[in-house]
């Protein structure tokens, strides 16, 4: 008796589908080309020439994912933005060294490929990409059955930016008396979401609980806790193009007392005052509803606050008038001193 014949299709990898998706991604990518791209979506590996008005480039990499926030995607049929998240989370890292983000790969893992799904989360990156003013010049997906549950995938990105060398922000040049400049967040960006589920489960039940369809501030609840991650690029480059900046420090997972510190150097404090800025709504009710201490909500959350820069005293009214300009919101929220004794290098009073 002849066995019957088996395909890939029928060990669950759908090439047809991948193909589809492929062309589906090749129009995103190409809203994304910039100067340098020399091939893009479609080969075994993406090309890129540095800008040649860099006369010592150093190239600055980083990488990330979206965490626990996709679990909400998947309840909450948002797969429209977290994509920018993805983006964001590493552009934002690689702008703290002073670097302009050049281009973006994804990867995308799933158990079963939903084209569907699939176009939506990449639309999102490729909007994060013309955002940041990088290009989505490849990536991977990846089809994995029995890796994942249905309806459920993983994703990760990978930004390669570069700097001048003589123009790198390290953080070294810091003294105390310089000021904390604060740049608004859009909400909890993508960080301190295994948290806000367990508050979401203890307040409605479960997360996908019909409360998530409720106005909340003037908005749907579920677009409030799926709001992506702000991306600083463009205004930051201009900023550090016009004055010396000292320092930037990505707020993401370790919140404002964690993040802060890894600018600063030894034998200094960032004193941050908490009446400085508004904290969102959002904020207020994770932490009514979740009983949670206010040490530990600066110490996971952005708490509003996606970006600190630190600047001199004599550039902060400047700095502050230009990102504002520029659209952001910004609010002195605290300076440097010299620190105390056997206190940590970063405080919210």
């Amino acid at each position: 008796m002849t066995a019957e014949s088996l395909s890939y299709k029928d060990a669950g990898v759908d090439i047809d589908a991948g193909d589809a998706l492929v062309d589906r991604i090749k129009p995103l990518a190409r809203r994304t080309l910039r100067d340098g791209v020399l091939a893009g979506i479609g080969g075994f590996g993406a090309l890129f020439e540095v800008p040649k008005r860099y006369r010592e480039p150093v190239l600055v990499s980083g990488t990330d994912g979206v965490g626990t926030k996709l679990k909400l995607a998947f309840a909450l049929n948002g797969h429209d933005t977290v994509g920018i998240d993805l983006v964001a989370m590493s552009v934002n890292d690689i702008l703290v060294q002073g670097a302009e983000p050049l281009f973006f790969l994804d990867y995308f893992a799933c158990g079963r490929l939903d084209v569907d799904t699939a176009a939506r989360v990449v639309g999102g990156i490729a909007r994060g990409c013309e955002q940041s003013g990088c290009a989505l010049i490849g990536g991977e997906t990846a089809e994995m059955p029995g890796m994942y549950p249905d309806g459920e995938y993983d994703l990760a990105g990978f930004a390669v930016g570069v700097v001048e060398k003589a123009r790198i922000i390290g953080g070294d040049r810091v003294a105390a008396g310089d000021v904390l400049l604060g740049l608004a967040s859009s909400g909890a960006h993508s960080n301190g979401y295994s948290l806000i589920r367990r508050v979401l489960e203890r307040a409605w039940g479960r997360v996908d609980a019909p409360q998530a369809e409720n106005d909340f501030h003037g908005r749907r609840f579920a677009d409030v806790l799926l709001e992506p991650t702000r991306i600083y690029v463009k205004p930051m480059l201009q900023l550090i193009g016009a004055l010396p900046v000292k320092a930037i420090a990505h707020i993401t997972g370790g919140g404002l007392v964690e993040n802060v510190p890894r600018v600063i150097p030894p034998g200094l404090q960032a004193v941050m005052h908490r009446d400085a800025w508004p904290m969102p709504p959002l904020f207020g009710w994770l932490q009514h509803e979740g009983a949670i201490a206010d040490s530990e909500m600066h110490r996971v959350f952005n708490c509003g606050i996606g970006l600190v820069v630190v600047v001199e005293a004599a550039e902060a009214e400047r700095a502050r008038a230009m990102l504002a300009a520029a659209g952001e919101q910004v609010w002195k929220i605290g300076e440097v001193v010299e620190r105390p004794a056997q206190a940590p290098a970063a405080i919210v009073v």
